[in-house]
């Protein structure tokens, strides 16, 4: 342990450790979430939000329940509703795409579309800009699409191009779980 002889020294490194507190202070707070009726779980960097509102996707009126949480500026969101029946999934995960790219005026810049174990998914990556989000700045948007059964999800990051980080980008998507 260090000893300061001079009353002041000490109280000046004290002051500096404790104003130094707030910069090892995490971006991120990863905790996991579940679905509250649909089965997946994930990992949210910050308290999330949940609500849920009706959607349209292409003449299929559904209930989407979100939960969300933001940080820097940064919007993680997983989104899920249940379908009347699993033959429309493949036409509303392309629905819930076009929807996202649309609202950040964007192009997809990145597509990979993969089935397996009875999950049918498409990942993108957009980029766009938002006036009303953005202030008309340069967004980014990763999304993956998922649909297991009746069940179909969009789980997102979106924001500023500067302020996404790839790290966490990563981290949210390799969470994801449909259980």
């Amino acid at each position: 342990m260090l000893k300061f002889s001079c009353p002041v020294l000490s109280r000046i490194v004290v002051a500096a450790g404790v104003l130094a507190l707030p910069a090892c202070t995490p971006t991120y707070d990863w905790r996991e979430v579940r679905g509250t009726e649909a089965p997946f779980s994930i990992v949210l960097p910050a308290k999330p939000a949940t609500y849920s509102r009706p959607i349209n996707l292409d003449g299929v009126r559904l209930v989407m329940t979100m939960t969300a949480a933001e940080t820097d500026g940064v919007t993680f969101a997983v989104g899920s509703a249940q379908l009347p029946e699993p033959a429309k999934a493949q036409a509303a995960l392309q629905a819930m795409k076009t929807a996202l790219v649309n609202n950040i005026g964007g192009t997809v810049r990145h597509e990979k579309s993969a089935a397996a174990a009875g999950v049918a998914s498409i990942d993108i990556e957009a980029a766009g800009t938002s006036n009303a989000a953005g202030g008309g700045q340069p967004m980014l948007l990763f999304a993956r699409f998922a649909a297991k059964d009746r069940w179909i999800y969009q789980a997102v990051v979106i924001g500023r191009e500067k302020a996404v980080s790839r790290d966490a980008v990563e981290t949210f998507f390799t969470s994801f779980k449909l259980n």
